[in-house]
């Protein structure tokens, strides 16, 4: 690409391209390596500044904005074409105690070798978020019922596994409790209640010992009243004549 006329260039640098560029620098993003006000180079701060908004500044996961347009993707591509998705969701056990001992510094370096590990066990298909503090979630699309408690155990075994040096002389272990849900088949569900489903399972996890995933008794379109009722609402307005 070239760079653009000189006539625009007193238009460009009339934008206040600082905060921008001082943003990218404090967030140690790569800057566009191109000539200043090229094309190149503003694609290139457009493009670093969409991805500083849609991902998490301390582990480079999807944040919680970006995941929950992927569970509404993945929820319209369910109802749609009824291949099984499954959401997990997990957060580190005792992360608190992390923090109150060692300091949060040594918590945001738990934080991102977990979230490597997370990443590294799942598939590349998988969308990967950190959803809060210590809280996590992967959303799986084209998963079968029968590779849920698969993958989660590598998640689990993944993270337990970990020996993370946080300071000179101190090397922490950690384990993950996670909570499995799969979308409805064939059903126009919401993010709300497929996120409650799976935060049930979460629950039921930790209540039951941590370290550990729990799933749907039911995995199989498990339907819920409230989306029974978005099913018979999108289906009356369909019937409605126009």
């Amino acid at each position: 690409m070239t760079a653009p006329p000189s006539s625009s260039l007193p238009a460009l640098r009339q934008l206040k391209l600082d905060d921008a560029l001082a943003l990218l620098d404090q967030a140690g993003a790569l800057l566009p390596d191109a000539e200043p006000y090229s094309v190149r180079w503003l694609q290139g701060i457009i493009d670093a500044l969409a991805d500083l908004t849609s991902r998490d500044p301390l582990t480079g996961l999807v944040n919680r904005r970006s995941f929950e347009m992927a569970l509404e993707r993945e929820i319209d591509r369910v109802a749609r074409a009824g291949e099984p998705a499954l959401l997990l969701v997990l957060d580190i056990d005792h992360f608190k105690k992390v923090n109150d001992s060692h300091g949060h510094a040594a918590g945001d370096v738990v934080i991102r070798t977990v979230a490597e590990a997370i990443q590294q066990a799942v598939r590349p298909m998988d969308t990967v978020a950190r959803t809060g503090g210590e809280e996590f979630a992967v959303v799986l699309p084209n998963c079968p019922s029968s590779f849920g408690p698969t993958v989660a155990e590598r998640v689990r075994s993944s993270v337990e596994a970990l020996s993370i040096a946080v300071s000179h002389g101190v090397v922490l272990s950690v384990t993950v409790s996670l909570g499995g849900a799969y979308a409805p088949q064939w059903v126009r569900s919401s993010p709300l209640l497929w996120m409650e489903r799976a935060d049930r399972q979460l629950y039921r996890a930790k209540a039951e010992g941590r370290n550990r995933a729990c799933f749907e008794p039911q995995v199989d379109s498990v339907v819920s009243a409230d989306e029974k009722s978005l099913l018979f609402a999108s289906q009356l307005q369909e019937d409605q004549p126009t």
